[in-house]
């Protein structure tokens, strides 16, 4: 996906029009639709389950290093320090806890995705055994206290760290000790992005407790299903969660902007270095005054743009942003389920149907009762197992109908299919987990890493 267009000169801001119009602009035909998936993995010792340092010789800096040298990955640096790197349209990024992520190119199909996504666990392992260090797919650090974890140090990551604690309590929990997994996708118009706003918004406490990922932490069962979640609904209640606007009829482009605008900015860029005097100022202030008598412009406003994180974020693309990290196995299921409903009409139509009567304040109480329960929440009486249940067949079908085949003839529905048995027993990964740790697994973290590693090829039917 593309973060709308290259912008050359930073142009002036000289209107809100003028920022309405980049999402207009960012609209795509239906035939040039794509699938983006982001996957965050944490790195961590494999007998232990602690976090791996970002220094070191077995730390995540190595890795990346490592990666660049066998594989081809272009490094970026910051400050001498290796932060991320970049192959053609693909990016591997460190969150501030050192959760490794791959931001993969956007493509057509998810066959695409899962062969990319193999590569990326074969260079990962390759290095990860040499270096005696394991990627594991939960949505929290299982074992690591936040005073065991270092910060990866970027300027960015400083800044937020010392503005979390002024807007909520557990700002720190998400930047260092979280892992999602995360689906993009394109709109055609207007009227296009703001349903699938809409219906994001909405289906994304079901897509929370499908993908609850997130119950042990600091070594023992943390009494949620989605931790993960949890923390989210105490990191920044004006930047975070579920927005009121995508709720009402008539919801636009205008909306979204106007949200944003009063969102306080963490920084801004100038002459390649970040600028704090504005950290805490809304962006509508910021357009009004300017910096060093300099006015805002449109990077700014996309830089902004990326330090928000409601459940569901609109760039020159929307973001669907509820669901944990994941193991191999599973880690399409979330981008399947969204091609499925997103990108065929009848089945957007069917998830319409499912939520269109549930308000703002009827998804923001399901949403903090599936952290903690998962598939035991309802909503409206109705259990969130049936509903979830619900929006995996729509999904199914979706897939079913865009008829994406790979060379073994098999369509993208092969992506779904380890959701859907967890549907049809009635269970998310959490309560699997959960069972598991205080059964057979007799707490024991090696067990947790083993089932939640890294080292199968993902994607692909045992």
């Amino acid at each position: 996906m593309t973060d709308f267009r290259e912008s050359g000169e930073a142009a002036p801001i000289e209107s809100v029009d003028q920022l309405v119009e980049e999402f207009h602009l960012a609209g795509k035909p239906r035939d040039r639709w794509t699938i983006g998936t982001e996957y965050e993995k944490l790195v961590i010792d494999p007998r232990t389950g602690q976090a791996v340092p970002f220094s070191g010789a077995r730390g995540i800096e190595t890795l990346l290093r490592e990666l660049s040298e066998r594989f081809d990955w272009e490094p970026q640096d910051e400050s001498g320090r290796t932060i991320a790197l970049r192959r053609g349209k693909a990016s591997i990024t460190l969150e501030p806890g050192g959760q490794v992520e791959l931001s993969g190119e956007p493509y057509r199909t998810l066959h695409e995705t899962r062969e990319e996504l193999a590569t990326h666990v074969h260079e990962l392992a390759t290095i990860g055994s040499e270096l005696d260090i394991a990627f594991v797919g939960l949505g929290i650090q299982p074992v690591s206290t936040l005073d065991e974890i270092e910060w990866v140090p970027k300027r960015r990551y400083a800044i937020m760290r010392e503005y979390m604690p002024r807007v909520g309590t557990l700002g720190h929990r998400m930047m260092k000790q979280t892992a999602t997994v995360q689906a993009n996708i394109d709109y055609a118009d207007e009227a296009d992005a703001m349903r699938k706003l809409r219906i994001g918004m909405a289906t994304a406490p079901l897509v929370n407790a499908i993908f609850a990922n997130s119950c042990i932490s600091e070594n023992r069962l943390n009494g949620q299903m989605s931790y993960r979640g949890y923390i989210w609904t105490d990191t920044d209640r004006a930047r975070c969660g579920l927005l009121p606007f995508a709720f009402r009829a008539g919801a636009s482009f205008r909306d979204y902007v106007g949200w944003a605008l009063d969102v306080p900015l963490y920084f801004v860029l100038r002459g390649g270095q970040y600028r704090t005097e504005v950290t805490g100022v809304p962006f509508r202030k910021f357009l009004e005054t300017g910096l060093d008598g300099q006015p805002a412009n449109l990077d700014d406003w996309r830089l902004h743009l990326t330090t928000l994180f409601p459940e569901v974020r609109l760039k020159g693309y929307i973001e669907l942003r509820s669901a944990d990290s994941q193991p191999p196995a599973r880690v399409l299921g979330l981008p399947a389920l969204v091609k499925g409903v997103f990108y065929e009409p009848d089945c957007l139509d069917a998830a319409d149907d499912l939520v269109k009567r549930w308000s703002f304040e009827d998804c923001r109480a399901l949403y903090a009762e599936v952290t903690r329960r998962s598939m035991g929440a309802r909503m409206k009486g109705i259990p969130v197992l049936e509903l979830a249940r619900e929006l995996g067949a729509i999904a199914d079908e979706g897939l079913r109908r865009q008829r994406a085949v790979d060379g073994e003839g098999r369509d993208e529905r092969l992506y779904l299919e380890p959701v859907r048995e967890l549907l049809c027993g009635g269970r998310s990964p959490a309560q699997v987990v959960a069972e598991r740790w205080s059964g057979p697994w007799k707490e024991q973290v090696a067990r947790l890493v083993a089932d939640a590693g890294f080292q199968a090829t993902p994607g692909k039917p045992a």
